[in-house]
């Protein structure tokens, strides 16, 4: 490891100021951010965080959009020693509410359009003692520029470093699919300790290089969309920050800014390939895709590494791994292979193992728990210490998710264990189900879930949205799985719907689709 490379977010940006100040660093919308800019604008933020009281810890919530704003506030709090809070703005006020209460924000930055949820919320918050409105009729950035003048003129030199890379400096809500979401507390370490290990392997695995332009295009709420930009914020690359995922909008932007890596869900492959006019040409800037946080069928990746014409590569990670856990990297792209259906190894310097529900390590080939151990994992769970000594055990994560490893480490997943269906004492893994019905030239989209029933326990319903001009009922969709997956996991009750609910991640809201199937099971028993 080189020990003069930056491990923390503000040595960072000081260094990528000196060595290349008048690069873009971000590109949102029409404005052009160089590093040089960020860094100072982010001084000045911090600046004015400690002039309002701010000190090392204390959290700072910002509830909005996606924009270099966004960013350089993140950058500000790591400078400032302070912890940045991203709130989902899709969210509702109670939800919000819960945010700011758990994290006891100090500070509550908020764009407009979200402005009187806000209000609305901070007479009855304790600890929340400023609401910064970013923008304003003059412009994107009239509030947050007249907050930051308020330092006076002279708080804008750089500052003397004040964490360490096992610092916290971020804390992201999981997505709170069932009941309220605890907050993941980040260090500045999980956005280096991966690409110091690939580098020092080299390894094709997930990088971040400095001439890369990097999309993010999933929101800097979740760890997808803020650990892709902070990765290649690192790497000194330019990022090309959406305020909001648009499938046409992303298609023109990998085209127009000659975009080199982004990552995706698997839903937004398919909104892009679906674009009108789209054809390998299009894509021609790009040399990898990352995908992940959905499952993916055969159909779409085939189709995926024909039109886009570059590199994969798989990752399974969460908010609590920090950075990237297991890849499929792309040399293991091959058509036809089996390991398409894994979520691929550790990535270097990860390891993992399953274990049965008394903690035993398991054998390859046996369905237990998923655990990761990384050196990029949380800190904590914020006010949580029993969740998080239940999750973070002898320095290994325990996943949410169900799996087996096979005879050479690949990581095959089943799905999440609280979504796990138990029919007639049978397990059935939703994603297994899902795969197998998806791959119907059909379907476009679906989801599996246990529905209530007096004789099995559960019964496997499946939803599913159909493709444009696409036909198919419930015994042609049972005749289609019949020698794909096992008689009992071959859905008894169908429904065909419009889309399927899914977090801003990808996620598929299972809990939705419960209390969907819940209510039409009482319906039909009453």
């Amino acid at each position: 490891m080189d020990a003069s490379k930056p491990r923390t977010l503000d040595a960072s940006s000081l260094r990528h100021a000196a060595q290349r100040p008048d690069k873009p660093a971000i590109l949102c919308q029409d404005r052009r951010i160089s590093y040089l800019s960020l860094h100072w604008e982010s001084n000045r933020a911090a600046y004015a965080l400690l002039h309002g009281g701010a000190r090392p810890g204390d959290r700072i919530a910002y509830l909005g959009r996606e924009s270099e704003l966004f960013y350089e506030l993140a950058l500000a709090c790591a400078k400032a020693g302070t912890v940045f809070v991203p709130v989902n703005w899709r969210l509702t006020a109670p939800e919000v509410d819960h945010i700011l209460r758990d994290s006891g924000a100090l500070v509550l930055f908020v764009e407009r359009e979200y402005l009187a949820k806000a209000e609305a919320l901070r007479t009855d918050l304790p600890s929340l003692r400023t609401v910064v409105e970013l923008d304003g009729p003059a412009g994107h950035d009239e509030g947050f520029r007249r907050w930051k003048d308020a330092a006076g003129p002279d708080a804008a030199g750089d500052m003397q470093p004040i964490a360490g890379p096992d610092d916290p400096v971020l804390q992201i809500y999981t997505s709170g699919t069932t009941g309220f979401p605890k907050g993941v507390v980040l260090a500045h370490r999980s956005f280096y300790t991966l690409p110091e290990a690939t580098g020092e392997q080299g390894a094709q695995w997930i990088d971040w290089r400095e001439d890369d332009v990097s999309m993010i295009s999933l929101p800097g709420f979740g760890i997808a969309g803020m650990g892709w930009f902070m990765h290649g914020f690192a790497a000194g690359a330019t990022n090309v920050v959406m305020r909001m995922y648009v499938p046409e909008e992303a298609v023109r932007l990998i085209r127009d800014e000659s975009v080199t890596t982004t990552f995706v869900a698997p839903a937004m492959l398919r909104m892009m390939l679906d674009e009108p006019g789209v054809a390998p040409q299009t894509f021609k800037s790009l040399r990898k895709v990352a995908y992940g946080a959905a499952p993916i069928t055969t159909e779409l990746l085939q189709e995926s590494l024909k039109v886009f014409g570059c590199d994969f590569a798989q990752i399974y990670a969460s908010t609590e791994t920090g950075s990237v856990a297991v890849c499929l990297s792309p040399s293991l792209h091959i058509p036809g292979s089996p390991l398409l259906a894994s979520a691929g190894r550790a990535c270097p310097g990860n390891a993992v193992k399953i274990i049965d529900t008394d903690g035993n390590t398991l054998p390859p080939g046996e369905i237990g728990q998923v655990c990761v151990k990384t050196p990029a994992h949380m800190v904590e769970y914020w006010n949580h210490p029993e969740a998080t000594a239940k999750t973070l055990v002898d320095g290994w994560l325990r996943m949410s998710d169900a799996g087996h490893l096979d005879e050479n480490g690949f990581l095959f997943l089943g799905d999440r264990i609280n979504d796990t269906i138990i029919a007639a004492g049978q397990n059935i893994y939703p994603a297994e189900v899902e795969k197998a019905i998806g791959a119907h030239p059909a379907v476009a989209d679906v989801a599996v879930v246990g529905a209530p029933d007096a004789l099995w326990g559960d019964a496997v319903q499946a939803f599913v949205v159909l493709k444009p001009g696409g036909n198919a009922s419930p015994r042609e969709l049972g005749r289609f799985l019949h020698d794909r997956i096992a008689d009992y996991k071959v859905p008894s009750r169908w429904e065909f719907v419009d889309a399927i609910p899914r977090n801003p991640g990808g996620k598929i809201l299972r809990r939705v689709l419960r209390e969907q199937a819940k209510s039409a099971a009482e319906r039909r028993n009453p």
